[in-house]
C-alpha cells in the first residue's frame, strides 16, 4: 500500500504519562521460553528488536500472577518472586536503551491445560465453578478466600510492573482464561455474588480485579485490560449478543478504573453487531470505544495475507481472506478505534514496522509454524 506513513496507523498516541510514536501495538503472545519461568536475556533481545524497529507499545506474552496454578506450561515467565521480576527489569530497561514502550500483561489461565505433564494435577486447578468448558469439570471452584488471594495478587504483579519501571500494565480478560471465566455464564455457575443470570452480576470479579490494580499504581499509570467474546474452548461464544449487554459488561471495568479496552477478535474487520451498522460496521474495539469513550485497541489476524490466525494452525474456516492494509488504515482515519495490535506477523519479522511504513512489503518475512520454535 502506497503512503502509509502518512495515515492514522503512523500517528502519534498520548495518553496519560505515555506517548507512542505511532499506533501499532505488539500483541500479547506466548512464547515460553522463559525456564522456570525466568525471562533470560534472549527475551530480552527479542522484544528489544521489536523496540529499535518502531514498534509503538509493546505488550509481553502472558505473564502470571502469584497463585499456585496460574499457569498452564512451565516456561511461561512469572511476574513474580525475585529471579523473575529481576529478568522482567532487564527487559524493561533493555526496551528503554532502544527506545521503546512496554507493559506487561498479567493473567491467571485458571484450569486450561496446555501440556499433559503441567500443571502436576490438574484437579488441583482453580476456576469459578470447577469448569473448563460448558459440561466439562477440571478443578475446583474458588473460595471467597481464593478470590480474595487472586484479586491481591493481581495487585502486586501490577505493583511491581510501575516499580520496575514498565509504562503500562494489562490485564488478561479474555480467551477462556480466569477473569474471562467469571464473565462467561457457560462457566461460572456460582450462585453467591460473584455469579448470576446477568453479565452485570458476572462481571463483579473484574471489576475487583481492576479496582485493585488501579489503587496499586500511580494515577498516571495506564491500565489496559483485554477482552474477547469468543474463547479458546469455542469459538462461536458471545458475552454480548447487544450493544445494551456489551455496555452492560464493559461500563463497569471502565468505571473501576480501566483506561484502554484492548478488543481482541479473531478478525478485525468484521462488524461486531452487522445487523445494526451492516457488514461494514464497528467491529468489536469500535463498539467499545462508542459505548465508553475511552482509548480502544484492535486485534485480529492482521498482516496474515492468506487467512486469519486459526488458519495457520488448522483451524475453521482457514480460507479467510485478510484485507490489506487499506481496510486497517480506513477504519483508523474514521477514528473507529485508537490503536492496532499485530500479533503472528510481529513474531516472524521484527522489523514489519518499519517495512510497512517504507512500502517494502515484499521484503516481509512471512509467519508460519515453523517460526514459533525461535525468537527471532
Amino acid at each position: 500500500m502506497s503512503n502509509v506513513a502518512n495515515t492514522a496507523l503512523f500517528r502519534p498516541f498520548t495518553f496519560k504519562n505515555l506517548t507512542l510514536k505511532n499506533r501499532i501495538v505488539m500483541a500479547p503472545m506466548t512464547r515460553g521460553y522463559s525456564p522456570e519461568g525466568v525471562p533470560g536475556q534472549n527475551v530480552a533481545d527479542y522484544y528489544r528488536r521489536r523496540a529499535e524497529s518502531d514498534v509503538g507499545l509493546i505488550l509481553s506474552e502472558g505473564t502470571v500472577i502469584d497463585r499456585p496454578t496460574s499457569k498452564n506450561l512451565a516456561a511461561i515467565p512469572d511476574f513474580h518472586g525475585e529471579k523473575a521480576l529481576a529478568g522482567w527489569k532487564n527487559v524493561i530497561d533493555t526496551v528503554h536503551a532502544a527506545g521503546g514502550r512496554m507493559g506487561p500483561q498479567i493473567w491467571h489461565v485458571a484450569n486450561t491445560i496446555a501440556a499433559a505433564d503441567y500443571p502436576p494435577n490438574p484437579d488441583e486447578t482453580e476456576s469459578p465453578s470447577g469448569f473448563v468448558s460448558p459440561g466439562e469439570k477440571r478443578g475446583r471452584a474458588m473460595s471467597d478466600e481464593d478470590i480474595a488471594d487472586t484479586i491481591a495478587a493481581f495487585a502486586k504483579a501490577a505493583a511491581d510492573a510501575e516499580r520496575l519501571g514498565f509504562d503500562v500494565v494489562e490485564i488478561h480478560g479474555a480467551h477462556g482464561y480466569l477473569i474471562d471465566q467469571f464473565f462467561w455464564q457457560g462457566l461460572n455457575l456460582r450462585d453467591d455474588k460473584w455469579g448470576g443470570p446477568s453479565i452485570s452480576d458476572r462481571v463483579r470479579f473484574g471489576v475487583e480485579v481492576v479496582k485493585a490494580v488501579r489503587a496499586a499504581v500511580s494515577p498516571d499509570m495506564p491500565v489496559l485490560m483485554r477482552l474477547s467474546q469468543w474463547k479458546q474452548q469455542d469459538y462461536s461464544v458471545r458475552i454480548a449478543t447487544t450493544p445494551d449487554e456489551m455496555a452492560e459488561w464493559i461500563e463497569p471495568l471502565v468505571g473501576a478504573g480501566v483506561d484502554i479496552l484492548h478488543c481482541s477478535q479473531r478478525r478485525f474487520w468484521e462488524p461486531e453487531f452487522p445487523e445494526i451498522d451492516g457488514e461494514k460496521g464497528l467491529n468489536f474495539a469500535g463498539w467499545a470505544k462508542k459505548i465508553t469513550g475511552v482509548p480502544t485497541i484492535s486485534v485480529g489476524s492482521v498482516g496474515l495475507n492468506g487467512g486469519d490466525f486459526l488458519s495457520w494452525f488448522g483451524g475453521a474456516e482457514a480460507d479467510a481472506k485478510a484485507p490489506d492494509l487499506a481496510n486497517l488504515t480506513e477504519r483508523m482515519e474514521k477514528d473507529e478505534f485508537d490503536l492496532i495490535a499485530v500479533g503472528r506477523a510481529l513474531i516472524a519479522d521484527p522489523q514489519w514496522v518499519r517495512k510497512i511504513e517504507a512500502g517494502k512489503t515484499d521484503e516481509l518475512t512471512t509467519f508460519s509454524r515453523e517460526t514459533l520454535g525461535t525468537l527471532a
